[in-house]
């Protein structure tokens, strides 16, 4: 069969090995799969199949340091998921049984029990009797919170299979952001990071297990499997079995080019994972394990992880090169400068010189405060109608009153900027119905994330104060006590303490325990992606596209607002609902093209006027190696794609929610409304960006951030700039003057 594209030059940093056990793993495996009722007769697989398929082949390249019994059972593990995605394929894809694979799926999570002593149901098929004895004889040696992770990784791996289902049966393609965060699902390579933990002795502790460097290299990690994984894999997928979940598949149709461009940008994609996987590793691991006090042996279990994805990356890589289940003929000859050799892909001089580097280089090389001009805002077609709450005026003046008690008026911001702003229009369009306490209460926490916005970047980031950062950082989550929200009054000493403390006090003050905990993560997470934006700008460094729009969600205060909405229907909506596939897809994409609104008004004032790297208009220049014009193309092609997806979502998804949670008539009102609020949401924040006095080149050339740090701040206390800014205060910024910033953080 004539092939779709020539494979292109792969970037493969590190060394392939192969472990010693293989031929033990094989016979094995061979005996496991004829147990367990995986080979003859099954209609699935003969012993042929699976001697082709050699899943010991892959496991010996992707652990190459375990031991016999350790690659026997690892072995297993990957006999049965492979097993697993063809039974689903044959059962349920084929015939598009979307009741009968919904059913299938549900009773897999009988066998992964917390404890072994609970039992486990009776195996119906070899899928549920592979997956008892497998839990059975990995979870003894595990602790139970990595049985937590891995149970949910696995359910997510086989759950979101019915995603792939669903969009089958409609013929519907995923658009590049949906496709990259069901694929981490789909594709199981957070499944695969879990038995990393396991074979390499490598078990997260538990209390980092969670944190953002972590999570990133385990999903860098993922993309660069799945991507890699789906150019050797469409021939079969997309011309053989009919799939439409390939990212080569997926770009085509967005970007409408040919399959072989595709490939190349989805190989691009790639490499920029793995280079986001080494940057993480390099320079956000190591911090994590300072900050957390970590001891010896639990920097030596997260330094063995990091070995394990990378043995995992280049071992995956040699067995796609060789296995008889993908599109790989020349590959080889064609993968490096030794061709044939075991492992030598991490020679190949191209990985210095040619697309790897030149990308590399182009993140650290943009040339701050261009001039750019004014930004192009296309035309933006919501079908959501605009409406603004009746106490805007009122709460204009309230919040901007609040500000000057709290101080925050005293130095880069005064009265005229504040009421130029008019945060409280923002908050007038994005909650319409609520009363003048809860509008003048959202226009203060509006309020608070916009001057730290430009607070951060202008004390922390020109002097590159990432120490400073992260002491504030740590004031202020001594701002938001649990147990007392009151109790932050007395500890503030800032303008931005104080502030802080006053919002949380008020907020928190009348929610559950429950809730204050929901909130306080929210805006832990918000702070945290801050010091994220710092570490960039410390580096000049222009993000890595995926992390870059899955970081804006947190930047922007997206999260934050999905808190207080989740929160004013707590009462009449079951919590696991929040949980669902359909929602968090629905969130997402809905607070995705709120926060690209923002990325696109605001394009020259952070550009050509505060010297930023935190654009998707630039990241998506950076990465395709475009203009500005295309630029705008790409990323409001990006946006239609991704409303339309909430609007599909909406239609389709939300009605089997209310059968499947059991939604009586006040149930479906409340979820019905809670989706107008993110339509309020949207309309409300495109209309502040059309309003307001702040993007225009006249606004920009009028306003502006000082070009040095007020000496207002050089003595505002502990945890602030007082820790070193002495020499900030005659040290002018080489830039034109900044504009203001507003709207939500990172505006």
């Amino acid at each position: 069969m004539t092939q779709p594209f020539v494979l292109p030059d792969f970037y493969m940093p590190y060394p392939a090995r192969l472990n010693p056990h293989l031929e033990a793993a094989r016979v094995h495996s061979r005996a496991w799969a004829r147990e367990m009722g995986m080979l003859e007769g099954s209609g699935i697989w003969e012993l042929s199949d699976l001697d082709a398929h050699d899943y010991a082949l892959l496991c010996s390249y992707t652990h190459p340091d375990c031991d016999a019994e350790a690659l026997s059972l690892v072995t297993d593990w990957y006999v049965w998921v492979f097993f697993f995605d063809d039974h689903f394929l044959e059962e349920f894809k084929r015939t598009q049984d979307r009741e009968g694979g919904k059913a299938y799926l549900e009773r897999l999570g009988a066998f992964m029990p917390m404890e072994l002593d609970e039992g486990f149901p009776e195996p119906t098929n070899q899928v549920e009797r592979g997956l008892a004895d497998l839990w059975a004889r990995t979870v003894p040696s595990m602790s139970h919170g990595w049985r937590e992770r891995f149970s949910e990784s696995t359910r997510n791996l086989l759950d979101e299979s019915m995603w792939e289902l669903v969009n089958i049966g409609e013929g519907r393609i995923a658009n590049p952001v949906e496709y990259i965060e069901m694929r981490r699902k789909v594709g199981g390579a957070p499944w695969s990071a879990g038995i990393v933990e396991y074979a390499a002795h490598a078990e997260l502790p538990r209390s980092v297990a969670g944190s953002r460097p972590l999570r990133v290299l385990t999903d860098a990690f993922a993309d660069a499997v799945h991507l890699r994984n789906d150019l050797f894999s469409y021939q079969r997928e997309v011309e053989e079995e009919g799939e439409l979940s390939n990212g080569i598949l997926v770009l085509e149709t967005f970007l409408g080019c040919s399959t072989q461009e595709a490939a190349e940008t989805v190989n691009d994609l790639l490499t920029s994972r793995l280079q986001q996987f080494e940057n993480t590793a390099l320079t956000e691991v190591p911090a994590l394990c300072l900050e957390k006090g970590l001891g010896p042996q639990e920097c030596a279990r997260i330094a063995a992880y990091v070995k394990g994805l990378q043995d995992w990356q280049s071992g995956g890589h040699e067995w796609h090169m060789r296995s008889s289940r993908y599109m790989n003929e020349q590959a080889q000859a064609r993968g490096s400068m030794v061709a044939g050799v075991l492992g030598t892909s991490a020679l190949d001089i191209r990985n210095l010189f040619g697309r790897p580097a030149a990308a590399r280089l182009r993140s650290h090389t943009h040339v701050p405060f261009a001039r750019v001009g004014p930004s192009v805002v296309p035309g933006f077609d919501i079908p959501f109608e605009l409406a603004l709450s009746p106490h805007h005026a009122k709460a204009r003046d309230l919040s901007v009153a609040w500000a000057g008690r709290m101080g925050l008026l005293d130095d880069i911001w005064d009265e005229q900027k504040a009421l130029g702003y008019d945060l409280a229009l923002c908050s007038a369009g994005l909650d319409p119905d609520a009363t003048l306490e809860e509008l003048e209460l959202h226009a203060e926490w509006l309020t608070w994330g916009t001057y730290a916005d430009d607070y951060y970047p202008l004390v922390y980031g020109r002097s590159r104060d990432l120490a400073g950062a992260r002491a504030a950082h740590e004031r202020f989550l001594l701002c938001m006590d649990e147990d007392d929200p009151e109790a932050g009054r007395a500890f503030a000493a800032t303008a931005m303490e104080r502030s802080l403390a006053d919002l949380w006090a008020r907020t928190a003050g009348p929610m559950s325990a429950q809730g204050r905990r929901g909130l306080r993560s929210s805006v832990e997470r918000m702070l945290e992606s801050w010091l994220w934006e710092l570490h960039n700008q410390a580096q000049h460094r222009i993000p890595d596209p995926v992390d870059y729009i899955e970081m804006r969600r947190l930047t922007f205060g997206s999260e934050l607002t999905v808190a207080l909405s989740r929160i004013r229907h707590a009462d009449t909506l079951p919590p696991e609902i929040f949980r669902t596939g359909t929602m968090t897809a629905l969130e997402n994409s809905a607070t995705d093209y709120g926060m690209l609104i923002n990325d696109v008004f605001s394009y020259q004032k952070e550009i050509e006027y505060e010297g930023e790297v935190h654009n998707l208009l630039l990241v998506v220049q950076r990465f395709f190696d475009c203009d500005y014009p295309a630029a705008v193309r790409i990323v409001d092609d990006l946006m239609r794609s991704r409303l339309r997806q909430y609007l599909h979502l909406k239609e389709t998804g939300i009605p089997p929610l209310y059968e499947e949670f059991g939604l009586g008539a006040d149930g479906r009102a409340a979820l019905d409304a809670y989706l107008r609020e993110y339509e309020d949401w949207i309309a409300g924040i495109l209309h502040w960006h059309r309003t307001v006095r702040r993007y225009s080149e006249e606004s920009l050339r009028g306003g502006s951030l000082p070009n040095a740090v007020p000496s207002a701040l050089v003595s505002s206390g502990p945890g602030t700039a007082a820790l070193r800014l002495a020499r900030l205060v005659a040290q002018p910024a080489p830039a034109p003057a900044a504009a203001p910033v507003a709207g939500l953080s990172g505006a």
